[in-house]
């Protein structure tokens, strides 16, 4: 038999879209969603009228925190797009390393949103990654 390809469309509610396709998602506040899947660190997603903005908590570097670490998570940076690291400074005390993306909210699509989640993920371990040798 020839190989047959069937592309359907359908459209979801964003909790919908991330329940069927194995996330966990938890409203924190009003317009902020903590989304988790498997093993994996909490993305934060906070949805204005025209973007969604991801985020991935990293922790407080401040510790291990130098000109060279800077240097290699710029340099990281351009290895994992689309995504990037950026340091929260919300709360002056506690400076967090976090990895940011954003999107805009009007017309995405199934596999742009799984996307983020899975460059997420990739930097995360890269992150991991980096960040154990400076933590040793």
């Amino acid at each position: 038999m020839n190989t047959i390809s069937v592309h359907s469309t359908r459209h979801h509610s964003l909790d919908e879209f991330l329940s069927l396709n194995g996330f966990e998602v938890e409203e924190v506040d009003t317009q902020v969603y903590r989304v988790i899947r498997d093993d994996e660190l909490p993305v934060f997603l906070s949805i204005t009228d025209s973007s969604l903005y991801f985020s991935v908590d990293l922790g407080n570097i401040s510790d291990v925190a130098s000109a060279e670490l800077y240097q290699a998570l710029l340099d990281l940076n351009t290895e994992i797009q689309p995504v990037s690291f950026g340091i929260d400074s919300t709360n002056a005390e506690d400076p967090r390393l976090v990895l940011v993306e954003s999107r805009i909210s009007g017309d995405l699509s199934d596999e742009e949103l799984l996307s983020v989640f899975s460059a997420l993920e990739l930097a995360t371990d890269q992150a991991e990654a980096l960040l154990s040798s400076y933590l040793k």
